[in-house]
């Protein structure tokens, strides 16, 4: 029997995504799973509607939930964390505060002054998941989906033997997206990605082992529908070569060229008509419609009808994995870990995401090689970012934060060094309640 804990369950639609996928592998289906989350009403929902999804399929799984992390973790084979640290209510300054000096954010929590401040208040609840693990559940994995996700997960690993990697669903999201504009069939495609969060890049994609690229340039370049449903995305491919993962909303924020002024932000970052349109704060004003109104969703929800294709498995990693752990067929994935030379011109130790194989043995990260040069350059700034961003965490030290976002690509096109240094000491003290590795919250 696996026992899996959920910490931060309360994401109610994704713990159940999660647990319809575990559900439906032989090995897993008489799983305990185990949710915890520090709001009561939300964690009440979230047990019944695993619940009601244990019942639809008639499976031998138990549910049980608790306020206590602890108990939560308590022998657990598999921890899955998908944790906010902070309602909206602390969140949006990270929006804002960039705003009033003219950097304009879409989503905000992966790079940039948004996601290190969203990294620097997180990785403390994080650390405290992660020590607990270490006296309650040390054989455990690790399996992480929140954001940031590279800062996190780097981090992590720095600091614990837990067994850790990221999870995110953008490069197989990008992949089936890049299948239907050429009209193939996903179990038909086969591709080589790598790179880091939100910014790995499809070295190649073949379908049915044949070179897809030039398919995909004709796509993007004579179907007007297809070039306006990614118009970030489908920029920096013809302009790079190479497609990268995540939205246009994300990738919008990761550069220099689409939000640091406003007639650019009306040409490529409002009118794109796939997921994650690039139109300010976008994300929190999501997060905040669901704090508002997320009781009548979940009452909906629990009081429709399963249909038989709401037991069917997605495509999500983590189910794949945790049968693989489990001794089911080893699994390949693409995750975040560390970067021992598998990714040659990306720094040293770093947080990178490449193909992984995972068995009962554990994890195997694949060797790719370099990434191209007009492909590097971006991603090992970014990169090098996060891990200064790091260092500042591990050190208290809030200079190097500083530093970290001086070199922001979308900052340091709208700022100068003295702006940043003002932006960046007023997000400090918004938020040096939550940022007790800081003894100064001052540059």
């Amino acid at each position: 029997m696996t026992k899996i804990a959920f910490i931060g369950a309360g994401s109610l639609g994704f713990t159940g995504e999660l647990v319809r996928d575990i559900l439906t592998f032989p090995l897993l289906q008489d799983a305990t799973l185990s949710l915890m989350d520090i709001h009561p009403g939300r964690l009440e929902w979230a047990k019944k509607g695993v619940e009601k999804l244990i019942a639809a399929g008639n499976r031998p799984a138990k549910v049980t939930a608790t306020l206590d992390r602890v108990e939560a973790l308590r022998d657990a084979d598999i921890v899955l964390t998908t944790i906010l640290a902070g309602s909206t209510e602390v969140w949006r300054h990270d929006i804002e505060i960039p705003k009033k000096y003219g950097v304009d954010i879409n989503v905000g929590d992966t790079r940039g002054p948004s996601g290190i401040f969203r990294f620097l208040r997180t990785i403390n609840p994080m650390m405290d998941i992660v020590r607990d693990m270490e006296k309650v559940c040390p054989n455990a994995v690790l399996l992480n989906y929140t954001n940031p996700m590279a800062m996190l997960v780097s981090s992590i690993q720095k600091q614990t033997f837990i067994s850790t990697t990221g999870l995110c669903h953008s490069v197989q999201g990008t992949a089936m997206m890049l299948a239907e504009w050429i009209g193939a069939r996903y179990e038909d495609i086969d591709y080589t990605c790598a790179g880091i969060n939100h910014m790995a890049w499809y070295l190649d994609y073949k379908w049915k082992g044949q070179d897809a690229y030039p398919l995909i340039h004709k796509a993007i370049t004579e179907r007007a529908e297809i070039y306006n449903a990614e118009p970030v995305r489908n920029e920096m491919y013809l302009a790079l070569g190479k497609y990268v993962t995540e939205s246009s909303g994300h990738n919008s924020e990761y550069n220099w060229w689409f939000r640091k002024r406003p007639d650019l932000i009306e040409k490529y970052c409002t009118h794109g008509t796939n997921w994650n349109p690039g139109e300010h704060a976008y994300i929190l004003k999501e997060y905040q419609h669901n704090e508002a109104t997320w009781q009548d969703q979940v009452k909906a929800e629990l009081e429709r009808p399963l249909e038989p294709d709401d037991l069917e498995r997605g495509h999500e990693y983590a189910a794949y994995i945790i049968n693989a752990l489990k001794g089911g067929e080893p699994f390949k994935f693409n995750g975040n870990v560390q970067n021992t030379n598998l990714v040659s011109n990306l720094p040293e130790n770093a947080c990178v995401e490449v193909p992984v194989l995972v068995d009962r043995a554990g994890f195997h990260p694949m060797h790719v090689g370099a990434l191209p040069a007009e492909c590097a350059l971006m991603t090992g700034l970014s990169s090098g970012i996060e891990e200064l961003a790091i260092q500042a965490s591990l050190l208290g030290d809030p200079t190097l934060v500083y530093r970290a976002i001086c070199h922001d690509p979308l900052t340091a096109s709208v700022l100068s060094l003295a702006e940043i240094r003002q932006m960046t000491n007023e997000l400090f003290a918004q938020h040096k309640d939550y940022l007790p590795q800081f003894k100064i919250h001052q540059v």
